[in-house]
């Protein structure tokens, strides 16, 4: 016998679908680092290069570039000698923020489902 196909209550997204657009900002390898590491203030390159030590130049230079187009960054040119850049995010970035908090402390729980502590880090 069949089974009957139940109703979906959920409200259906909005068109376009907002959720989905949001996503895309985040989805990219290594975008949430970048706006994690950008959440206390501005960075260089090299810097975030080091706040994400498994990323590569290449890919942390294409992410910066989206993240720019998308509005999520801004990027200065500083006239320094030699010139240096920064990045730091926009009040969209900002609004980023509390989602990745809250998908952190989500993935905190699904390890401790899985079975897996997080070592506690010792307060300095």
């Amino acid at each position: 016998m069949a089974l009957k196909m139940r109703k979906n209550r959920s409200p259906k997204p909005p068109e376009p679908c907002m959720l989905t657009e949001c996503m895309q900002v985040i989805a990219g390898a290594w975008a949430p680092n970048v706006i994690w590491s950008l959440r206390a203030g501005p960075r260089r390159f090299n810097e975030l290069k080091a706040d994400i030590p498994p990323v590569s130049s290449k890919v942390l230079s294409a992410r910066l570039s989206e993240l720019e187009e998308r509005g999520v960054l801004l990027r200065h040119v500083r006239p320094t000698s030699p010139p240096s850049v920064e990045y730091e995010l926009t009040e969209l970035g900002q609004e980023l923020i509390p989602a990745l908090e809250a998908i952190v402390q989500v993935g905190y729980k699904l390890k401790r489902l899985q079975g897996y502590e997080p070592e506690v880090e010792a307060a300095e």
